[in-house]
């Protein structure tokens, strides 16, 4: 893999052109170490990304999609199950709903979220469980009213 990722450094500042072959009569190693050494000359190691920053750990299991996980945290990208989507998504929903500065807001973005949380309790999708049943509206006008009152 390093010898081929080397080849296709090589080539590719050679107009294309792979690196030469093993001449008759000299040890693998010898060249190989002949071929770092000329690209090290060329500078084709100073521009890597990553350089000069430690290596991953090496206890860690090889993953085939790292760079997809890379991708995603640099475009601060997550994907969740939809249930547990949705289960962030009403917490916050409650949150948003008790914070609320009407008690028609409130109603509002409670009826809402309960529309999805049904949606979803009738046509489960696959993932774990959401855990999650629509919440009372009137309760959580009482508890939006006590913390109103409590300011």
């Amino acid at each position: 893999m390093i010898i081929r990722r080397l080849g296709q450094m090589c080539g590719s500042r050679h107009n294309g052109h792979m690196t030469e072959r093993k001449p008759p009569g000299v040890s693998f190693e010898s060249f190989v170490d002949k071929q770092i050494r000329d690209a090290q000359a060329r500078g084709d190691f100073a521009a890597l990304p990553g350089a000069g920053r430690p290596l991953s750990d090496p206890d860690t299991p090889y993953d085939d999609l790292w760079w997809v996980r890379k991708k995603m945290a640099r475009e601060g990208l997550a994907v969740l199950p939809p249930t547990l989507a949705l289960r962030k998504e009403a917490e916050d929903a409650l949150a948003a709903a008790l914070a609320a500065p009407t008690e028609r807001l409130v109603r509002k973005i409670v009826d809402e979220i309960n529309v999805k949380i049904r949606d979803m309790m009738f046509k489960p999708p696959p993932g774990p469980p959401l855990g999650k049943k629509p919440y009372d509206v009137e309760d959580v006008v009482r508890q939006w009213r006590k913390l109103r009152e409590e300011n």
